[in-house]
């Protein structure tokens, strides 16, 4: 630790973010534009280099914590961005898009503000790319092995960087337009700016992997074919098997699903068309859902000009301490958060009907009403306590001209792809049946992400697709591999 003191004597200091009512003007990212570097070294000074450091073990990456905050203390870019990697092909997507339970781990966070561990992370890797740190990495020599990934979001990626980099060719295909599976058009770019996924992309592509787009396991290319065609094959399609909200009123116009609205509003980024059919322009919205896709809906509405957006969340209002008796330390807390979006929504004061930002907490959807034309205009809800039970007296309605549902996903798609094309086995719960070394009931094929681990976060996501590149090089090779297997398929986060 290059400051033995630095935990005692500086306050936690994270990247400031943009005003509300400027950022909302645009779609570019929320933070204010070199504002991270002038305090990064400080705050990596806070990094207590612990014996056991916990942090580790609540980021499934294995991400070398103490060691990369202490060559940035020391203005050490280059060894950083090494460290770095060594254990992250994307530490650009997970220091935007990650909810950090490294921090949640991190010693210091027992009786004060953690480290800034996100933050360092993502410093790290925009200096590694301003600086040149991260060229392409082609294989020395070519196995003569080849292997098809289906699905072009973090896992693929990951998994895909992997085996190129190991020596064998490799194919990524991907049902959209174009490559990047959620992080494309699911993730609004107020969050992720896209120029960060096309410059890994072309790193990508410089190394040898390929890529085929706008191609459908299923549709484009039958499954079996494909199969038959590689010598493996990794399905990483993600969960992408949205949940319903099944209550009188689901069929009216206007009630839609989030990842039917958001890739719309990428897509307008993206320069694919003026105006989203769903914009919520001088529209009453309402989002059905508390997580982070709920919050993208809101930052989205937000900025498409919603005349109020209210997003409704079946759990009670989190306190802002974590509850050490029911989530202790190092496990990962669920504390009221405000993300940018939030923010937004309380300064601008988007949902005038909402508890707190633009949450109504504790609320649960009994229906919706519509018009004469069958569009959707008001939505019911009622209170309820910490077993889902109504509360009396606690109806109420709201406008609603747009209805988003945020419900989370079960699953891979079960239809006309390669679960079905293939005879994948399925769990229980939706997700693709794996052993140990990730291998489905098909010989050949492997299965990593949400698509097999169900709904996870990107730090999980990276992680499958490294461990599953480990078990794919391993089965072509007889029997090893020099890859990196962070995690395994029945991995969890640690809970208490």
């Amino acid at each position: 630790m290059a400051d033995p003191k630095g935990f005692l004597t500086t306050p936690r200091q994270e990247w400031p973010r943009r005003p509300a009512a400027e950022r909302i003007r645009d779609w570019q990212e929320v933070h204010v534009p070199g504002a991270l570097l002038p305090i990064i070294g400080t705050q990596a000074d806070r990094c207590m280099d612990c014996g056991v450091p916990f942090c580790h073990e609540a980021c499934p990456l294995g991400n070398l914590i103490p060691e990369w905050n202490d060559l940035v203390s020391r203005a050490d870019w280059r060894a950083a961005s090494e460290r770095l990697h060594a254990t992250n092909n994307f530490p650009e997507f997970t220091g935007r898009l990650c909810p950090a339970p490294c921090e949640a781990g991190c010693v210091l966070a027992i009786n004060q503000p953690a480290v800034t561990i996100k933050n360092v992370e993502c410093a790290i890797a925009d200096k590694a790319w301003e600086e040149g740190f991260t060229p392409p990495r082609p294989p020395d020599r070519l196995s003569g092995r080849t292997v098809a990934v289906v699905g072009s979001g973090p896992t693929g990626l990951a998994a895909a960087q992997q085996l190129t980099r190991a020596g064998h060719t490799v194919a990524v295909y991907e049902r959209d337009d174009r490559i990047g599976g959620l992080m494309r058009y699911g993730i609004p770019e107020f969050k992720m700016e896209k120029r960060h996924l096309e410059r890994r992309i072309e790193q990508m592509r410089a190394e040898g992997t390929k890529f085929r787009a706008s191609t459908a396991v299923g549709r484009d290319v039958p499954a079996g074919e494909l199969r038959a065609r590689y010598d493996a094959v990794v399905i990483a399609t993600g969960a992408t098997a949205w949940r319903e909200l099944e209550v009188p009123g689901r069929e009216l116009a206007g009630v839609h699903q989030a990842m039917e609205y958001l890739p719309l509003a990428n897509r307008v980024c993206e320069g694919d068309m003026a105006c989203s059919p769903l914009s919520a322009a001088g529209q009453h919205v309402v989002i059905v859902g508390g997580g982070d896709t709920g919050a993208d809906c809101l930052g989205t509405a937000v900025r498409e000009g919603a005349a109020s957006v209210t997003q409704l969340d079946i759990y009670a209002q989190p306190g802002t301490a974590r509850d050490e008796a029911a989530e202790p330390w190092p496990t990962y807390p669920r504390l009221y958060r405000l993300s940018a979006a939030h923010e937004e929504a309380r300064d601008l004061r988007s949902a005038p009907a909402a508890d707190a930002d633009a949450r109504l907490f504790a609320a649960s959807t009994l229906r919706f009403t519509g018009d004469s034309e069958g569009h959707v205009r008001s939505l019911r809800l009622v209170g309820v306590d910490a077993g889902r039970r109504a509360l009396p007296g606690t109806e109420r309605s709201l406008p609603a001209d747009l209805v988003l549902l945020a419900l989370g996903f079960s699953g891979p798609d079960r239809k006309d792809g390669p679960v079905e094309g293939l005879g994948l086995e399925l769990e229980p719960r939706g997700t693709i049946a794996r052993d140990r070394g990730f291998a489905t009931n098909v010989p050949g094929v492997f299965a990593a992400g949400d698509a097999a681990r169900g709904q996870s976060l990107i730090v999980w996501a990276i992680a499958e697709g490294r461990a599953v590149a480990a078990a794919v090089d391993r089965h072509l090779s007889g029997g090893s591999t020099r890859l990196p297997a962070p995690v395994g398929p029945y991995d969890r986060p640690m809970t208490a």
